[in-house]
């Protein structure tokens, strides 16, 4: 079975964000556990951490379908070691907020060199902060995000999600989030079924779809391999309908939670209907 949603609001309360999926007829979605652009948040509370799961409960959502996103300021690939390490205390909070949800994964950027180490040292280190976190946590997959590689950020290539994923200890513990428009603005085709295989075939053969944990569902406004990350709502971008139909229609994205992140909240629902409406 498919499972669509949205990145949903959490204002007012996480406890809000499975209300507003469920509003819009979502089977999964993705919520900010904290605000994204602070590195300091209020512990959540029980009453929130109790009215979350009864939420999700009354959604008849599966924990196993919410993908959380950690926040903007995180670079656990940071050359610089006193950042380095404000990244991974923020990403280890983000991953006990998940316990304390009982979420079971956590989506991530994997970090950005800043032109001050190579790709591989960074990429390095976005490992090792995996393994020092997966150490002092339980049950909270880490999934790292494909990136547009915009700037210095890491991800846009399989080859980095691989490297990265090699380097990690615990392999049960560690998975991926393909994103569409990124996967296409840092130069793979997916605007065809026969570029759909293909891109797919080298994804396969690089990182493997036994690590796909979930899938952020955008368009894309700039061009194929122009390295900017920028959505736009379905079908009104640069890849057009054939890849979601592509997607809805292949069994490797089942049982995961595929979220959209495009520009306008209000269609949402029309997307999430639309989405459906391709399965055969």
């Amino acid at each position: 079975m498919k499972r669509i949603g949205a990145h949903v609001s959490a204002s007012g309360g996480v406890e809000n964000a499975p209300l507003n999926a469920q509003a819009i007829g979502a089977k999964a979605f993705a919520l900010f556990t904290k605000n994204q652009r602070q590195w300091k948040a209020k512990p959540l509370t029980d009453a929130s951490i109790s009215r979350f799961r009864e939420n999700l409960e009354h959604a008849a959502i599966e924990p196993r379908f919410v993908l959380p996103h950690d926040s903007y300021l995180i670079n656990l690939g940071h050359p610089e070691q006193e950042a380095l390490q404000k990244s991974r205390d923020a990403f280890l909070d983000e991953m006990r907020r998940c316990e304390q949800l009982g979420l079971s994964l956590l989506n991530f950027h994997p970090g950005s060199h800043l032109k001050k180490i190579s790709e591989e040292e960074s990429l390095a280190r976005v490992a090792d902060s995996i393994n020092w976190t997966l150490e002092q946590t339980s049950g909270v997959t880490a999934v790292i995000e494909n990136t547009a590689g915009q700037g210095t950020n890491l991800g846009y290539r399989f080859e980095h999600l691989a490297s990265i994923i090699d380097q990690v200890e615990d392999k049960s513990r560690v998975g991926v989030c393909l994103d569409t428009c990124h996967t296409f603005t840092a130069g793979y085709d997916l605007r065809s079924a026969e570029a759909c295989d293909q891109t797919f075939a080298e994804f396969e053969r690089i990182v493997g779809f036994s690590y796909l944990r979930g899938v952020h569902l955008n368009d894309s406004k700039p061009d194929l391999g122009s390295r900017v990350d920028r959505h736009e709502s379905l079908g009104k971008g640069k890849l057009g309908w054939p890849v979601f139909e592509y997607i809805m229609n292949d069994p490797r994205f089942e049982e995961i939670p595929m979220v959209l992140e495009t520009v306008d909240d209000t269609i949402w629902a029309d997307e999430i209907r639309q989405l459906y409406a391709f399965q055969r």
